[in-house]
């Protein structure tokens, strides 16, 4: 085993994140950091994507914020994410959702998994 694999399992192995996929519907906790003061804010929205493995897994969420689209990058393995807590489990048949980008109102809409 090389440095680059050591170092990528001991990454992985400190955080104990939900398993999601694309069409979930998530919160994630995180921190921001203003000059020397920290608090935390949310971002709730559905999983666009989830894209890379290991140490540089990342994933998109995207909400409708004042009627705009607001899409932000998550990398899993952040020491800024405090927890991520996942509200629905989405019925989507892509693994990268990008044509809710063009959709509005109900059609935006994902289906809930029973």
């Amino acid at each position: 085993m090389n440095i680059t694999e050591t170092i990528s399992k001991e990454l992985t192995a400190g955080n104990d994140l939900p398993n999601f996929k694309a069409g979930d519907n998530i919160t994630v906790y995180y921190t921001i950091k203003e000059g020397e003061k920290q608090r935390t804010q949310f971002f709730k929205g559905d999983v666009i994507q989830r894209k890379g493995s290991g140490a540089t897994e990342t994933f998109t969420i995207r909400k409708i914020s004042h009627s705009i689209g607001v899409e932000r990058i998550f990398p899993i393995n952040s020491p800024l994410i405090e927890k991520i807590e996942l509200n629905k489990k989405g019925k989507v048949r892509r693994a990268r959702i990008y044509y809710l980008r063009e959709l509005t109102g109900k059609k935006a809409r994902i289906k809930e998994m029973r």
